[in-house]
C-alpha cells in the first residue's frame, strides 16, 4: 500500500485550508440580527453607488472623463451594464476586453463594480442581444401579444433562447473569477434589467399558450401550500378568490383574469432568469439580483411592464427558485417610503439600483440606509453632473463612509433609523435607547431663512445608538428634540453634543456645541445646506 511521507501530508493539508479558504472569500451576503450585510473582502460593505447611463461604458474612451466625476462624489461603487452583443458578437467567439479594462481601471480608482446583465432583457425589451440571435427569429423566438404580432422580446418559454443566455452569462461570471476573485471588484451583479411583458399582460406565442393550459407546475403549488399563511395579501387574495385550489391549469387555480395572465408570466421569466443566475453562480457565486420597473396603480398588467420582479408578485419570483438573492426597486416614482415597505415586507434586504438623479436622492439615500439599513444606494446616470465636488450626494457619501463601522457593527440589533422630511412631512419620530426622538425639518423653526418658502428641500438623518444614552446623529436639514420613552412625567436634557468627524475609524471632535447651537439644551440642529455627524449624549431628570 502507498502512503504519503510524512511532510506532504502537511503540505497537502494547508493547501486544502487555503484551497478552502479561497472558495469562501468572495464577496456574499451574510445575516447580522435581523439585517443583511453584503461582505466584501472579509468586511461589512455599504454600497455608496451611482449607475451608469446605459451607453457611457460601451467603450474606455467614453468612460475617460467619468471617472473623476465619481470619485469626487464619494462613490465607492459604480454600476455599469454589460452587454451581451458585445461580449459575444459572434455565437461562441467571446471577447471580455471591455470587461477587463473596467476592471482594471475601477481597481486604480478603488472602486467596487457590480455589473448589470444586458442579455435577454433590458427594460423589458430585447436590444441588446446579438444580431445573431436577433436575425434568427425561427431558433430565438419573441414574445406575440394577442393579435399574434411580434415584439423585440426574446420569449422565455424557448430553451434556445434559454441556453444562448445561459452560455454567455456563465462564460462571463466563470471569466470574473479567473480575473478577479483575488481582488474581489466585482461585488455582485444584476441578472437582465428591468424585465416584463409589453403591450400585453402574458406572451401568445404557440410556446406560450401551451404552458398555460398545462398543469400548474407542482414546485409552485408546494411554495405556495408550505408558505400559505405568509404569501403577500395581494397574491393570496387573488387565490384565495378563486378557492385556494392546488390541482388545474393557471386559469382554473387562479381564475380567467389579467392577474392569472401576470402570475403565470412572472412564473415563466423567473423560472428562464433563475436558471440563468444558477448558472453563473456555478461558475462564481457572488450575490445576484433583479431589478423591477415600479407598475403604476392605475395601469393593468402589459400597461406596465407585466410580471416583472414586483411585490405583489414576490411569492411567484421567490417559488421558482432561489439563486436570485433578492429583488430591488428602480425608482422614477416618488412613492419612496411605500414601495421600499413593500419590497421590504417579508424580512428581504434592500438594495435600490436606481434612482432618478434628483435633489431627492441624496437624503433618500441616507434614509434608506439608516431605516432599512439598505445594503446601498445608486442613483442613476450618474455621469450627469457639471461639478461632481460640489454635489450633495457626495456630502452625504461622506457621512456615510465615515459611518460605515458603526453602522454595520450595530445592523440588525434595533439600535439605527433613519427620518425623510419634507415640507407635507415635516416631523417624524424615532425610538431608542431610553429616548424617543421627534425629528422636524429644520425650516419648522419660524426664524430659519427659507421657512416660508413655497417648497422646502428634502431633508434625511440617520441615527444611531451607542449606548441607550449616547448617540451620533448625521444629515441636513434637521432639528431634534428628546424625551424619555418610559417615564412620561420626567425630562430628557443634553450632557454633551459635539460636532465631529471620523479619521481612520476613530471619533475626532471638532467643536463642542453649547449655547445657541443647541438652542440653549432644547435641541439638536443641523441646517439645512450643512452635512454633518453630532455625538450626543443625554440625560433623565424630574
Amino acid at each position: 500500500m502507498f502512503t504519503f511521507p510524512k511532510n506532504t501530508i502537511v503540505l497537502l493539508f494547508f493547501a486544502f485550508l487555503q484551497f478552502g479558504y479561497a472558495q469562501e472569500k468572495i464577496p456574499h451576503l451574510q445575516k447580522k440580527g435581523n439585517k443583511t450585510q453584503l461582505i466584501v473582502n472579509d468586511k461589512p460593505f455599504i454600497i455608496r453607488g451611482g449607475e451608469l447611463g446605459n451607453s457611457s461604458a460601451t467603450t474606455m474612451e467614453s468612460m475617460e472623463p467619468i471617472w473623476e466625476k465619481l470619485t469626487d462624489m464619494n462613490l465607492n461603487t459604480v454600476l455599469t451594464p454589460i452587454y451581451w452583443e458585445l461580449i459575444e458578437k459572434e455565437e461562441g467567439k467571446f471577447d471580455f476586453s471591455l470587461v477587463d479594462d473596467l476592471i482594471v481601471r475601477a481597481r486604480k480608482e478603488n472602486l467596487k463594480l457590480v455589473f448589470l446583465w444586458f442579455g435577454s432583457w433590458k427594460n423589458s425589451m430585447s436590444s441588446h442581444a446579438p444580431e445573431w440571435v436577433k436575425l434568427n427569429q425561427k431558433k430565438y423566438p419573441r414574445i406575440k401579444d394577442d393579435k399574434n404580432k411580434s415584439h423585440e422580446i426574446l420569449t422565455p418559454f424557448s430553451e434556445e433562447n434559454l441556453q444562448a443566455d445561459l452560455k454567455a452569462f456563465q462564460k462571463l461570471m466563470s471569466h470574473i473569477k479567473d480575473f478577479d476573485q483575488k481582488e474581489e471588484t466585482v461585488i455582485m451583479v444584476q441578472v437582465e434589467n428591468e424585465i416584463g411583458m409589453l403591450p400585453t399582460a402574458r406572451d401568445y406565442h404557440p410556446l406560450a399558450n401551451e404552458a398555460f393550459k398545462k398543469e400548474v407546475p407542482k414546485e409552485f403549488i408546494q411554495y405556495l401550500q408550505k408558505n400559505k399563511e405568509k404569501l403577500v395579501p395581494e397574491f393570496s387574495a387573488v387565490w384565495k378568490k378563486n378557492g385556494f385550489k392546488t390541482t388545474g391549469n393557471w386559469e382554473e387555480i387562479f381564475g380567467k383574469n389579467l392577474q392569472t395572465d401576470e402570475i403565470f408570466m412572472a412564473w415563466y421569466f423567473s423560472k428562464f432568469t433563475n436558471t440563468i443566475a444558477k448558472a453563473g453562480k456555478d461558475a462564481y457565486p457572488i450575490p445576484m439580483f433583479v431589478n423591477a420597473a415600479l407598475n403604476a396603480p392605475e395601469k393593468k398588467p402589459g400597461e406596465y411592464p407585466s410580471a416583472g420582479p414586483l411585490p405583489h408578485l414576490m411569492d411567484v419570483w421567490k417559488a421558482a427558485g432561489n439563486a436570485i438573492d433578492f429583488l430591488s426597486p428602480d425608482f422614477y416614482n416618488p412613492s419612496f417610503k411605500q414601495w421600499n415597505d413593500l419590497f421590504t415586507r417579508q424580512s428581504d434586504p434592500l438594495f435600490i439600483p436606481e434612482h432618478r438623479f434628483d435633489e431627492t436622492a441624496p437624503f433618500k439615500g441616507l434614509y434608506a440606509i439608516g431605516h432599512y439599513e439598505a445594503i446601498g444606494f445608486s442613483p442613476f446616470s450618474i455621469e450627469s453632473v457639471t461639478d461632481a465636488k460640489k454635489e450633495p450626494l457626495g456630502k452625504i457619501y461622506d457621512l456615510v463612509q465615515q459611518l460605515t463601522p458603526v453602522i454595520e457593527t450595530n445592523k440588525g440589533q434595533g439600535k439605527i433609523d433613519g427620518v425623510l422630511l419634507d415640507k407635507e412631512n415635516n416631523t417624524q419620530i424615532a425610538n431608542l435607547g431610553n429616548y424617543e426622538f421627534t425629528f422636524k425639518h429644520d425650516y419648522t423653526l419660524n426664524w430659519s431663512e427659507g421657512a416660508k418658502a413655497e417648497t422646502w428641500p428634502t431633508a434625511s438623518a440617520i441615527i444611531i445608538e451607542i449606548t441607550p444614552d449616547e448617540f451620533y446623529i448625521a444629515g441636513s436639514g434637521i432639528v431634534v428634540t428628546f424625551k424619555p420613552l418610559k417615564n412620561k412625567t420626567a425630562n430628557a436634557g443634553i450632557l454633551k453634543t459635539d460636532q465631529g468627524k471620523f479619521e481612520n475609524e476613530k471619533w475626532r471632535t471638532i467643536r463642542h456645541f453649547n449655547g445657541d447651537q443647541t438652542h440653549q439644551g432644547r435641541h439638536l440642529r443641523i441646517s439645512v445646506g450643512d452635512y454633518e455627524i453630532q455625538k450626543i449624549k443625554l440625560y433623565i431628570y424630574e
